[in-house]
């Protein structure tokens, strides 16, 4: 039987950089998948359009409201009363609740109005309005 020499042999060596690529493919593949997540929950309308609306995604409800006037709740159909009704549930025991509606282009303005005022008259004091960047 024959015996090899230790000092013969090399030492093994840890290639860091092959490491280090797999690791930023794999970050940056995690930052575009999420980003693609963002407006998967919710449901397609013509939204106005702003020169300076800002990015906030931290919004407790999404609530939509198409042309033909329904309301949506991130991507399931609600009505009015049940769409409050949870509103106000939810929000009891969060100080930071928040609701973000987002309006058609062709809804009246009015009756986007008339639901941040129902919002409000619950208690719900932290809302905002959706618009596309141009």
């Amino acid at each position: 039987m024959r015996i090899r020499d230790r000092h013969l042999l090399s030492k093994p060596e840890v290639m860091i950089i092959p490491m280090i690529d797999i690791m930023f493919f794999l970050l940056v593949f995690f930052m575009m998948a999420t980003l693609y997540m963002v407006n998967l929950r919710t449901v397609d309308i013509n939204m106005p359009q702003a020169q300076n609306a800002a990015l906030k995604t931290s919004a407790t409800y999404l609530v939509t409201i198409k042309s033909d006037g329904s309301l949506w709740l991130e991507d399931k159909p609600i009505n009015e009363h049940t769409l409050m009704q949870r509103a106000l549930d939810d929000s009891q025991g969060n100080p930071n609740f928040s609701v973000v509606v987002r309006g058609d282009r062709d809804v009246d303005y009015g009756r986007i109005i008339a639901l941040l005022d129902k919002f409000k008259g619950i208690g719900i004091t932290r809302f905002g309005l959706a618009a596309e960047n141009k």
